[in-house]
């Protein structure tokens, strides 16, 4: 639960877009395209079903014009190459009416509890011009631009969960496909990656006329999804401690199922050959011009070839390989390395570690209550054992509390401000986990030991929020990072890297400390092809 480890994740066979598709596949779900509506200019709507055993969900697409002076990865933007919401159902035309005056306006507009998300993106400008042309003249793009850049459209937000009018994540919790975490929202990511290319095809026809081509298959699968996720992400794991530990304990009980094989069976020394084989392709792949990620990425490479090595010379047939394997790493390669590894060895055993996907989801209210009737004894005990890398930060020091967390007035966006620099430190949201835990052990010095929790916050309310963080994490040991995150040298995109991760990304690529380019869906199936794709064989 450190930042830099955290910071060095990779998608795995639990994350969220993997765990969506194999449930769909299984399940059997059809889709379709029942509405196309987009004229010469590329401007008009579309709807794309994905139809379930007992549900519908719908991708309502919308496409705009946007001049290139208007396009911006930026919260602050308010227009968009595309905007788009995934409907609860099918959508009526009166359905569609009523998104049309709001979807367009993302923030500025309001959806309702019929739509589970809202989301926006805008065209890798370069590489879209080029397939256009290409297409055009009946010609496959470029294979070298299409991997370079890996998306034809990035999204810049996609919001769920009730915000601007959308429904709850009540309203999802007991649903088989959308009872997991972000479903909906990797749902309407893999639809928005189908409606990228059937639009670039469409401009391409429009200039082409009949002799325009469409993208083959296998230049078509290595599309992806693009994304810029900024600061307004990162507060979400320290927000929600109940599901960071399910999420972290789903993983760590994977690996640890996994390091106890008394044995790798060929069939899982083959699977595994293959996906290290993978990887390395992707770390060759993977740029990045940030100065933090520039030699991690290196190291990976370094890393990767050799653990090649050391498998190629019979790592595998040891006894307990997987526990030897892991062993190894912590000495041998880099954390981004470890990191690599312990999903890597996940891939052979789906059999073993899926079924730990619902483990993933947690009932968050079930847990909020904070029990007054525990002692003062009892609460510090739990300090003393589970805060113990918390009250050892000296938070005096100007640069150990150097930044702070806000909401911006103009987006509602969470923000880092600095402290000693920067007015607004008044308005600090409470993400200072150390430094709170740290003045609630001080607190206490003064209570006696058999003071119940209801008395003593009755004098000290502020500290409600404290005191129900360290109950929760009595029980959830990977509750908390283990950071001071108003640390002047913190990095935020180690907490975006690893939720991302969850989420199922690849090619990380930080533009600073607070915003990171990534690529969903990469080398996955489509809609079209998904029945008869081999199942969870893409990432």
């Amino acid at each position: 639960m450190r930042l830099a480890r955290m910071g060095s994740a990779h998608q795995s066979r639990l994350s969220f877009m993997r765990s969506l598709l194999r449930s769909l596949k299984r399940e059997n779900w059809r889709f379709d395209r029942p509405v196309w509506s987009v004229d010469k200019n590329g401007v008009g709507h579309a709807v794309y079903r994905a139809i379930g055993p007992r549900r519908t969900y719908s991708l309502v697409a919308f496409a705009h014009d946007l001049p290139d002076d208007m396009r911006s990865d930026r919260v602050i933007a308010t227009a968009w190459d595309a905007t788009f919401a995934l409907f609860d159902g099918t959508p009526t035309d009166v359905d569609i009416a009523r998104l049309s005056q709001n979807v367009p306006k993302q923030e500025a507009g309001r959806i309702s509890d019929r739509e589970l998300s809202l989301s926006r993106a805008n065209r890798s400008v370069r590489l879209w011009s080029h397939v256009v042309e290409r297409l055009a003249k009946g010609e496959q793009p470029d294979e070298e631009q299409i991997d370079g850049v890996g998306y034809l459209m990035r999204t810049t937000a996609v919001y769920g969960s009730g915000k601007f009018g959308a429904a709850d994540r009540a309203v999802l919790a007991g649903r088989t496909i959308m009872g997991a975490p972000f479903h909906a929202e990797m749902l309407a990511v893999w639809l928005i990656r189908s409606f990228s290319v059937d639009l670039v095809e469409h401009m391409a026809r429009i200039k082409g006329g009949e002799r325009a081509a469409r993208i083959e298959p296998p230049l078509r699968h290595r599309l992806g999804i693009g994304n810029s996720t900024g600061l307004g992400m990162a507060p979400f794991l320290v927000n929600h401690p109940a599901l960071l530990n399910a999420w972290m304990t789903a993983r760590e009980t994977a690996i640890a199922r996994v390091r106890s094989l008394s044995h790798a069976t060929p069939e899982a020394q083959v699977v595994f050959r293959r996906r290290l084989s993978r990887a390395r392709e992707n770390a060759a792949g993977w740029h990045s011009e940030h100065p933090v990620q520039i030699p991690k990425l290196k190291a990976l490479r370094a890393d990767l070839d050799l653990l090649a090595a050391h498998v190629e010379s019979g790592a595998l047939d040891e006894a307990f390989p997987w526990d030897a394997l892991i062993g190894w790493s912590e000495t041998a390669l880099s954390m981004e390395g470890q990191e690599q590894l312990a999903s890597l060895i996940l891939e052979p055993y789906g059999d073993l570690v899926d079924d730990l996907v619902p483990t993933m989801a947690t009932d968050e209210a079930a847990c909020f209550r904070i029990d007054g009737t525990m002692t003062v004894a009892a609460l510090r005990a739990l300090l003393s054992r589970d805060y113990d890398w918390a009250t050892g930060i000296d938070h005096d020091p100007a640069a150990r509390c150097a930044r702070f967390w806000y909401v911006s007035e103009e987006k509602l966006e969470p923000r880092l401000g600095q402290r000693h620099e920067e007015p607004g430190a008044e308005r600090e949201e409470p993400l200072d986990i150390s430094r709170a835990a740290c003045a609630l052990d001080a607190a206490l010095v003064e209570e006696a030991d058999d003071t119940i929790l209801a008395d003593f916050l009755l004098r000290c309310p502020e500290y409600r929020h404290t005191v129900r963080r360290v109950q929760i994490a009595a029980t959830r040991p990977y509750a908390e990072i283990r950071e001071n995150l108003i640390d002047g040298e913190m990095l935020p995109i180690d907490m975006l890297r690893c939720k991302l991760a969850y989420f199922g990304a690849s090619r990380f690529d930080p533009r600073s400390d607070r915003w990171v380019r990534i690529c969903l869906y990469r080398n996955a199936p489509f809609p079209d092809d998904l029945a008869d794709a081999p199942e969870d064989d893409w990432a």
